[in-house]
Protein backbone atom coordinates (compact mmCIF):
# COMPACT_ATOMS: atom_id res chain seq x y z
CA UNK A 1 0.00 0.00 0.00
CA UNK A 2 1.13 3.35 -0.82
CA UNK A 3 0.12 5.23 1.99
CA UNK A 4 -1.95 5.74 4.95
CA UNK A 5 -5.10 7.20 3.38
CA UNK A 6 -6.07 8.43 6.30
CA UNK A 7 -2.46 10.22 7.83
CA UNK A 8 -2.37 11.77 4.64
CA UNK A 9 -6.00 13.50 5.07
CA UNK A 10 -4.93 14.47 8.44
CA UNK A 11 -2.08 16.52 7.34
CA UNK A 12 -3.57 17.88 4.42
CA UNK A 13 -6.37 19.42 6.69
CA UNK A 14 -8.83 17.26 4.90
CA UNK A 15 -10.75 15.43 7.92
CA UNK A 16 -13.61 16.38 9.14
CA UNK A 17 -15.53 13.05 10.77
CA UNK A 18 -14.24 9.29 10.17
CA UNK A 19 -16.14 6.35 11.33
CA UNK A 20 -14.35 3.83 14.13
CA UNK A 21 -12.61 0.98 12.41
CA UNK A 22 -12.27 2.79 8.96
CA UNK A 23 -8.56 3.45 9.23
CA UNK A 24 -7.99 -0.06 10.11
CA UNK A 25 -10.02 -1.42 7.81
CA UNK A 26 -8.21 0.78 4.58
CA UNK A 27 -4.65 -0.82 6.02
CA UNK A 28 -6.13 -4.65 5.83
CA UNK A 29 -6.54 -4.68 2.04
CA UNK A 30 -7.36 -1.99 -1.36
CA UNK A 31 -10.90 -1.11 -0.59
CA UNK A 32 -12.96 0.21 -2.76
CA UNK A 33 -14.98 3.68 -1.75
CA UNK A 34 -17.33 6.18 -3.88
CA UNK A 35 -18.39 10.15 -3.45
CA UNK A 36 -21.10 11.20 -5.50
CA UNK A 37 -21.71 14.07 -7.99
CA UNK A 38 -24.79 16.18 -8.78
CA UNK A 39 -25.35 15.73 -12.62
CA UNK A 40 -27.60 19.13 -13.03
CA UNK A 41 -24.88 21.04 -14.65
CA UNK A 42 -22.45 19.87 -17.24
CA UNK A 43 -19.41 21.16 -15.41
CA UNK A 44 -18.06 21.02 -12.15
CA UNK A 45 -16.80 23.65 -10.30
CA UNK A 46 -14.36 24.20 -7.74
CA UNK A 47 -16.64 23.81 -5.16
CA UNK A 48 -16.64 19.87 -6.15
CA UNK A 49 -12.55 20.11 -6.33
CA UNK A 50 -12.66 18.81 -2.47
CA UNK A 51 -14.60 15.44 -3.23
CA UNK A 52 -12.43 15.29 -6.42
CA UNK A 53 -9.44 15.44 -4.50
CA UNK A 54 -10.30 13.15 -1.71
CA UNK A 55 -10.52 10.41 -4.81
CA UNK A 56 -7.69 11.36 -6.53
CA UNK A 57 -5.30 10.71 -2.68
CA UNK A 58 -7.63 7.59 -2.17
CA UNK A 59 -5.86 6.18 -5.48
CA UNK A 60 -2.90 7.41 -4.97
CA UNK A 61 -3.10 5.52 -1.63
CA UNK A 62 -3.43 2.47 -3.73
CA UNK A 63 -7.44 1.58 -3.11
CA UNK A 64 -9.91 1.68 -5.55
CA UNK A 65 -12.41 4.90 -5.91
CA UNK A 66 -15.96 5.20 -7.69
CA UNK A 67 -17.24 8.24 -9.11
CA UNK A 68 -21.10 8.46 -8.91
CA UNK A 69 -23.12 10.77 -11.45
CA UNK A 70 -26.02 11.18 -9.15
CA UNK A 71 -28.94 10.55 -12.32
CA UNK A 72 -31.43 9.62 -10.02
CA UNK A 73 -31.14 11.72 -7.06
CA UNK A 74 -30.21 14.54 -9.42
CA UNK A 75 -33.80 14.00 -10.34
CA UNK A 76 -35.19 14.50 -6.66
CA UNK A 77 -32.43 17.16 -5.10
CA UNK A 78 -30.48 16.83 -1.88
CA UNK A 79 -32.15 19.15 0.95
CA UNK A 80 -28.61 19.43 2.45
CA UNK A 81 -27.74 23.11 2.98
CA UNK A 82 -30.50 23.69 0.84
CA UNK A 83 -34.07 26.23 1.16
CA UNK A 84 -35.52 25.04 -1.70
CA UNK A 85 -36.30 22.26 -4.47
CA UNK A 86 -34.18 22.37 -7.91
CA UNK A 87 -35.55 21.22 -10.92
CA UNK A 88 -35.73 18.10 -12.74
CA UNK A 89 -33.77 16.98 -15.32
CA UNK A 90 -34.62 14.60 -18.62
CA UNK A 91 -32.48 11.82 -19.16
CA UNK A 92 -30.94 13.28 -22.21
CA UNK A 93 -29.09 16.05 -20.45
CA UNK A 94 -28.37 13.52 -17.54
CA UNK A 95 -26.30 11.35 -20.07
CA UNK A 96 -24.47 14.79 -21.50
CA UNK A 97 -23.84 16.13 -18.27
CA UNK A 98 -22.25 12.49 -17.06
CA UNK A 99 -20.00 12.72 -20.04
CA UNK A 100 -18.82 15.87 -19.34
CA UNK A 101 -18.06 15.46 -15.91
CA UNK A 102 -16.20 12.30 -16.66
CA UNK A 103 -13.65 13.86 -19.06
CA UNK A 104 -13.23 16.67 -16.05
CA UNK A 105 -12.51 13.74 -13.32
CA UNK A 106 -9.88 11.96 -16.15
CA UNK A 107 -7.52 15.17 -15.36
CA UNK A 108 -7.20 13.77 -11.49
CA UNK A 109 -8.58 9.91 -11.60
CA UNK A 110 -6.83 7.33 -13.57
CA UNK A 111 -9.90 5.16 -15.55
CA UNK A 112 -8.44 3.51 -18.08
CA UNK A 113 -5.17 2.02 -17.02
CA UNK A 114 -6.51 -1.26 -16.87
CA UNK A 115 -4.90 -1.45 -13.19
CA UNK A 116 -6.83 -3.08 -10.06
CA UNK A 117 -7.34 0.18 -8.40
CA UNK A 118 -8.10 2.33 -12.03
CA UNK A 119 -11.24 4.53 -10.80
CA UNK A 120 -14.63 3.49 -12.34
CA UNK A 121 -17.73 6.07 -13.21
CA UNK A 122 -21.41 4.39 -12.06
CA UNK A 123 -24.75 6.52 -12.28
CA UNK A 124 -27.21 5.34 -9.93
CA UNK A 125 -30.43 6.01 -13.04
CA UNK A 126 -28.69 3.06 -13.97
CA UNK A 127 -29.95 1.15 -11.14
CA UNK A 128 -32.89 2.95 -9.88
CA UNK A 129 -34.65 3.81 -13.11
CA UNK A 130 -36.42 0.09 -13.63
CA UNK A 131 -37.05 -0.01 -9.73
CA UNK A 132 -41.22 0.40 -8.77
CA UNK A 133 -42.13 2.60 -5.92
CA UNK A 134 -43.63 -0.28 -3.76
CA UNK A 135 -40.58 -2.77 -4.48
CA UNK A 136 -38.53 0.23 -3.32
CA UNK A 137 -40.65 0.87 0.05
CA UNK A 138 -41.10 -2.70 0.72
CA UNK A 139 -37.02 -3.58 0.05
CA UNK A 140 -35.76 -0.26 1.58
CA UNK A 141 -38.19 1.48 3.44
CA UNK A 142 -38.99 -0.72 5.78
CA UNK A 143 -35.85 -1.10 7.58
CA UNK A 144 -35.21 2.64 8.28
CA UNK A 145 -37.63 4.39 10.40
CA UNK A 146 -39.29 7.85 10.08
CA UNK A 147 -37.81 8.57 13.66
CA UNK A 148 -33.99 8.06 12.46
CA UNK A 149 -34.71 10.22 9.36
CA UNK A 150 -36.17 12.98 11.26
CA UNK A 151 -33.31 12.82 13.61
CA UNK A 152 -31.35 14.02 10.71
CA UNK A 153 -29.76 17.54 10.59
CA UNK A 154 -30.94 18.39 7.23
CA UNK A 155 -34.14 17.23 7.48
CA UNK A 156 -34.51 19.26 10.72
CA UNK A 157 -32.80 21.95 9.72
CA UNK A 158 -35.14 22.42 6.24
CA UNK A 159 -38.19 21.88 8.64
CA UNK A 160 -38.24 24.57 10.81
CA UNK A 161 -36.16 27.15 8.97
CA UNK A 162 -38.41 30.31 8.88
CA UNK A 163 -37.99 30.91 5.72
CA UNK A 164 -38.65 27.46 4.54
CA UNK A 165 -42.10 25.95 3.07
CA UNK A 166 -41.37 22.66 4.40
CA UNK A 167 -40.08 19.49 2.94
CA UNK A 168 -41.60 17.32 0.04
CA UNK A 169 -42.10 13.71 0.19
CA UNK A 170 -39.76 13.98 -2.38
CA UNK A 171 -36.54 15.25 -0.81
CA UNK A 172 -37.77 13.68 2.44
CA UNK A 173 -37.07 10.19 1.14
CA UNK A 174 -33.49 11.44 -0.41
CA UNK A 175 -31.66 10.10 2.17
CA UNK A 176 -33.03 6.61 1.65
CA UNK A 177 -32.10 6.67 -2.18
CA UNK A 178 -28.59 8.05 -1.42
CA UNK A 179 -28.46 4.88 1.42
CA UNK A 180 -29.40 2.53 -1.01
CA UNK A 181 -26.93 3.41 -3.20
CA UNK A 182 -24.11 2.88 -1.14
CA UNK A 183 -25.93 -0.33 -0.33
CA UNK A 184 -26.16 -1.06 -4.19
CA UNK A 185 -22.55 -0.35 -4.67
CA UNK A 186 -21.48 -2.35 -1.74
CA UNK A 187 -23.28 -5.31 -3.03
CA UNK A 188 -22.62 -4.86 -6.62
CA UNK A 189 -18.96 -3.81 -5.92
CA UNK A 190 -17.80 -4.55 -2.49
CA UNK A 191 -17.79 -0.62 -1.88
CA UNK A 192 -17.49 -0.39 2.10
CA UNK A 193 -16.30 3.17 1.81
CA UNK A 194 -18.91 6.64 1.32
CA UNK A 195 -16.86 9.92 1.20
CA UNK A 196 -18.49 13.27 0.85
CA UNK A 197 -18.66 17.06 2.87
CA UNK A 198 -19.54 17.43 6.27
CA UNK A 199 -22.70 18.14 5.38
CA UNK A 200 -23.56 14.64 3.89
CA UNK A 201 -22.67 12.95 6.55
CA UNK A 202 -26.41 12.26 7.98
CA UNK A 203 -26.93 11.01 4.25
CA UNK A 204 -23.80 8.85 4.25
CA UNK A 205 -24.85 7.31 7.66
CA UNK A 206 -27.94 5.93 6.37
CA UNK A 207 -26.30 3.95 3.76
CA UNK A 208 -24.22 2.10 6.74
CA UNK A 209 -27.00 1.54 8.40
CA UNK A 210 -28.83 0.28 5.43
CA UNK A 211 -25.70 -1.95 4.61
CA UNK A 212 -25.73 -3.61 8.43
CA UNK A 213 -29.58 -3.97 8.21
CA UNK A 214 -29.80 -5.40 4.80
CA UNK A 215 -26.61 -6.58 3.70
CA UNK A 216 -25.71 -7.82 6.89
CA UNK A 217 -22.23 -5.90 6.40
CA UNK A 218 -20.41 -3.00 7.54
CA UNK A 219 -19.97 0.11 6.01
CA UNK A 220 -18.16 3.42 7.01
CA UNK A 221 -17.72 7.29 6.21
CA UNK A 222 -15.37 9.11 5.80
CA UNK A 223 -16.36 13.00 5.91
CA UNK A 224 -13.71 16.10 5.28
CA UNK A 225 -14.79 19.81 5.86
CA UNK A 226 -16.62 22.22 4.01
CA UNK A 227 -14.32 24.84 3.02
CA UNK A 228 -14.33 28.14 4.22
CA UNK A 229 -12.13 31.55 3.64
CA UNK A 230 -10.72 33.39 5.80
CA UNK A 231 -12.58 37.03 5.05
CA UNK A 232 -16.23 34.92 5.06
CA UNK A 233 -17.34 34.96 2.14
CA UNK A 234 -18.32 31.74 -0.11
CA UNK A 235 -15.28 29.57 -1.06
CA UNK A 236 -15.69 29.15 -4.84
CA UNK A 237 -17.75 31.94 -6.12
CA UNK A 238 -16.58 34.63 -7.60
CA UNK A 239 -18.28 37.74 -8.62
CA UNK A 240 -19.38 36.29 -11.59
CA UNK A 241 -20.91 33.45 -9.52
CA UNK A 242 -19.65 29.78 -9.33
CA UNK A 243 -15.90 29.18 -10.69
CA UNK A 244 -16.22 26.34 -13.22
CA UNK A 245 -13.69 23.78 -14.24
CA UNK A 246 -15.04 24.22 -17.56
CA UNK A 247 -12.75 26.42 -19.22
CA UNK A 248 -16.28 27.98 -21.77
CA UNK A 249 -17.77 28.67 -18.28
CA UNK A 250 -14.82 29.81 -16.79
CA UNK A 251 -11.65 30.78 -18.56
CA UNK A 252 -8.31 29.16 -17.55
CA UNK A 253 -7.62 33.20 -17.24
CA UNK A 254 -10.18 34.02 -14.93
CA UNK A 255 -9.58 30.68 -13.15
CA UNK A 256 -5.99 31.19 -12.55
CA UNK A 257 -6.56 34.38 -10.85
CA UNK A 258 -9.26 33.15 -8.32
CA UNK A 259 -6.34 31.14 -7.14
CA UNK A 260 -4.00 33.70 -7.25
CA UNK A 261 -6.27 36.34 -5.09
CA UNK A 262 -6.16 34.07 -2.49
CA UNK A 263 -4.95 35.38 1.15
CA UNK A 264 -2.50 34.24 2.87
CA UNK A 265 -4.44 31.99 5.41
CA UNK A 266 -6.12 30.73 2.71
CA UNK A 267 -3.20 29.89 0.38
CA UNK A 268 -1.55 28.45 3.10
CA UNK A 269 -4.81 25.84 3.74
CA UNK A 270 -5.66 25.74 0.00
CA UNK A 271 -2.13 24.68 -1.12
CA UNK A 272 -2.57 20.85 1.25
CA UNK A 273 -5.82 20.29 -0.26
CA UNK A 274 -5.64 20.97 -3.64
CA UNK A 275 -2.48 20.05 -4.94
CA UNK A 276 -0.45 16.73 -4.59
CA UNK A 277 2.65 18.36 -3.74
CA UNK A 278 4.22 16.17 -0.85
CA UNK A 279 4.11 17.70 3.10
CA UNK A 280 7.93 18.73 2.92
CA UNK A 281 8.10 20.31 -0.10
CA UNK A 282 4.61 22.18 1.10
CA UNK A 283 6.42 23.42 4.66
CA UNK A 284 9.22 24.75 2.55
CA UNK A 285 6.93 26.97 0.08
CA UNK A 286 5.07 28.18 3.52
CA UNK A 287 8.30 29.03 5.13
CA UNK A 288 9.68 30.88 1.83
CA UNK A 289 6.18 32.62 1.78
CA UNK A 290 6.55 33.58 5.45
CA UNK A 291 9.89 35.31 4.57
CA UNK A 292 8.90 37.36 1.88
CA UNK A 293 5.26 37.31 1.92
CA UNK A 294 5.03 40.32 -0.55
CA UNK A 295 6.48 38.00 -3.22
CA UNK A 296 3.24 35.79 -3.07
CA UNK A 297 5.44 32.26 -3.78
CA UNK A 298 2.29 30.50 -2.06
CA UNK A 299 -0.56 31.69 -4.81
CA UNK A 300 1.25 31.33 -7.58
CA UNK A 301 2.71 27.91 -6.72
CA UNK A 302 -0.86 27.12 -5.87
CA UNK A 303 -2.58 28.99 -8.91
CA UNK A 304 0.35 27.06 -10.94
CA UNK A 305 -0.50 23.88 -9.96
CA UNK A 306 -4.48 23.75 -10.06
CA UNK A 307 -4.56 25.55 -13.34
CA UNK A 308 -1.78 22.93 -15.07
CA UNK A 309 -3.74 19.80 -13.60
CA UNK A 310 -7.35 21.66 -14.49
CA UNK A 311 -6.66 22.96 -17.86
CA UNK A 312 -3.29 22.69 -19.44
CA UNK A 313 0.73 23.80 -19.16
CA UNK A 314 -0.45 25.63 -21.80
CA UNK A 315 -3.36 27.23 -20.38
CA UNK A 316 -1.46 28.21 -17.15
CA UNK A 317 1.67 29.52 -19.12
CA UNK A 318 -1.05 31.49 -21.02
CA UNK A 319 -2.41 32.89 -18.03
CA UNK A 320 -0.07 33.93 -16.31
CA UNK A 321 1.27 35.75 -19.36
CA UNK A 322 -1.25 37.73 -19.29
CA UNK A 323 -1.31 38.49 -15.19
CA UNK A 324 1.98 40.44 -16.17
CA UNK A 325 1.18 41.41 -19.31
CA UNK A 326 0.49 45.24 -17.54
CA UNK A 327 3.34 45.44 -16.57
CA UNK A 328 5.77 43.75 -19.02
CA UNK A 329 8.00 46.06 -20.81
CA UNK A 330 7.56 44.76 -24.05
CA UNK A 331 3.49 45.40 -23.58
CA UNK A 332 2.66 45.61 -27.45
CA UNK A 333 4.19 42.63 -28.65
CA UNK A 334 3.04 40.37 -25.74
CA UNK A 335 -0.01 41.23 -25.54
CA UNK A 336 -0.62 40.49 -29.84
CA UNK A 337 0.18 36.93 -28.45
CA UNK A 338 -3.12 36.57 -25.98
CA UNK A 339 -6.01 35.34 -28.14
CA UNK A 340 -9.17 37.69 -27.69
CA UNK A 341 -11.03 35.65 -25.15
CA UNK A 342 -8.06 36.07 -22.18
CA UNK A 343 -7.44 39.32 -23.69
CA UNK A 344 -11.20 40.85 -22.88
CA UNK A 345 -10.91 38.62 -19.61
CA UNK A 346 -7.53 40.44 -18.76
CA UNK A 347 -9.27 44.09 -19.59
CA UNK A 348 -13.11 43.53 -18.19
CA UNK A 349 -14.96 46.01 -17.17
CA UNK A 350 -12.38 48.55 -18.59
CA UNK A 351 -14.61 51.35 -20.56
CA UNK A 352 -14.68 51.14 -24.12
CA UNK A 353 -15.72 52.93 -27.35
CA UNK A 354 -16.63 51.89 -30.51
CA UNK A 355 -14.70 54.03 -33.66
CA UNK A 356 -15.06 53.90 -37.17
CA UNK A 357 -12.12 52.05 -38.95
CA UNK A 358 -11.91 54.90 -41.54
CA UNK A 359 -11.19 57.14 -38.74
CA UNK A 360 -7.99 55.25 -38.81
CA UNK A 361 -6.92 55.68 -42.75
CA UNK A 362 -5.75 59.26 -42.24
CA UNK A 363 -4.47 58.88 -38.47
CA UNK A 364 -6.97 59.47 -35.44
CA UNK A 365 -5.72 62.80 -33.48
CA UNK A 366 -5.49 61.83 -29.69
CA UNK A 367 -8.08 64.98 -28.80
CA UNK A 368 -10.90 62.97 -30.92
CA UNK A 369 -9.67 59.89 -29.47
CA UNK A 370 -10.02 60.87 -25.53
CA UNK A 371 -13.05 63.26 -26.33
CA UNK A 372 -15.16 63.72 -29.04
CA UNK A 373 -15.16 60.13 -30.77
CA UNK A 374 -15.14 58.05 -27.43
CA UNK A 375 -16.40 60.24 -24.39
CA UNK A 376 -13.63 59.21 -22.39
CA UNK A 377 -12.78 62.35 -20.92
CA UNK A 378 -15.15 64.92 -20.35
CA UNK A 379 -14.15 67.44 -23.04
CA UNK A 380 -11.53 68.24 -25.24
CA UNK A 381 -10.05 70.74 -22.81
CA UNK A 382 -9.91 68.12 -20.47
CA UNK A 383 -7.69 66.12 -23.31
CA UNK A 384 -5.60 68.62 -23.87
CA UNK A 385 -4.44 69.31 -20.22
CA UNK A 386 -4.10 65.28 -19.73
CA UNK A 387 -2.06 65.36 -23.19
CA UNK A 388 0.27 68.47 -21.73
CA UNK A 389 0.61 66.53 -18.39
CA UNK A 390 2.62 64.04 -20.19
CA UNK A 391 -0.27 61.53 -19.25
CA UNK A 392 -1.22 59.87 -21.98
CA UNK A 393 -0.09 56.48 -23.12
CA UNK A 394 -1.10 54.63 -25.85
CA UNK A 395 -0.59 50.87 -25.54
CA UNK A 396 1.93 51.55 -22.65
CA UNK A 397 3.87 54.78 -24.74
CA UNK A 398 3.83 58.15 -23.73
CA UNK A 399 2.20 60.22 -26.68
CA UNK A 400 1.97 64.02 -27.19
CA UNK A 401 -1.28 66.41 -28.62
CA UNK A 402 0.43 65.95 -31.95
CA UNK A 403 0.19 61.99 -31.69
CA UNK A 404 -2.32 60.10 -34.06
CA UNK A 405 -3.66 56.64 -33.55
CA UNK A 406 -3.42 54.82 -37.07
CA UNK A 407 -3.79 50.85 -38.05
CA UNK A 408 -0.02 49.89 -36.18
CA UNK A 409 -1.06 50.83 -32.73
CA UNK A 410 -4.17 48.33 -33.30
CA UNK A 411 -3.52 44.93 -30.78
CA UNK A 412 -4.87 41.79 -32.69
CA UNK A 413 -6.84 44.13 -35.67
CA UNK A 414 -8.96 45.34 -33.59
CA UNK A 415 -8.37 47.05 -29.89
CA UNK A 416 -5.90 50.23 -28.61
CA UNK A 417 -5.29 50.34 -25.20
CA UNK A 418 -5.12 54.21 -24.04
CA UNK A 419 -4.02 55.01 -20.07
CA UNK A 420 -4.34 58.31 -18.44
CA UNK A 421 -1.63 57.70 -15.69
CA UNK A 422 -1.34 54.52 -13.56
CA UNK A 423 -5.26 54.53 -12.71
CA UNK A 424 -7.41 54.73 -15.71
CA UNK A 425 -7.92 52.66 -18.96
CA UNK A 426 -9.47 52.75 -21.60
CA UNK A 427 -9.81 50.58 -24.66
CA UNK A 428 -10.74 51.97 -28.18
CA UNK A 429 -12.36 49.23 -30.95
CA UNK A 430 -12.41 49.81 -33.78
CA UNK A 431 -14.95 48.29 -36.08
Amino acid sequence: MASNFIEVLGWRGMIHDVMPGAEEHLLEQMRSAYVGFDPTADSLHIGNLVPIMLLAHYQQCGHKPFALVGGATGMIGDPSGKSTERNFLDEKTLRHNQEAIKSQLAHFLDFDSGEKNAAVLVNNYDWMKDFSFLAFIRDVGKHITVNYMMAKDSVKNRISAESSDGMSFTEFTYQLVQGYDFLHLFKAHDCTIQMGGSDQWGNITTGTELIRRVGNGKGFAITCPLITKSDGSKFGKSEGGNVWLDAKRTSPYKFYQYWLNSSDDDAEKYIKIFTFLEEEEIKSLIEAHKEQPHLRQLQKRLAQEITTMVHSQADFENAEKASTILYSKSFKADIQTLDEATFLDVFEGVPTADVSKTLLESGLDMIAALSAETNFLASNGEARRALKENSISVNKEKVGEDYKISSSDLINDTYVIINRGKRSTFIIRVV
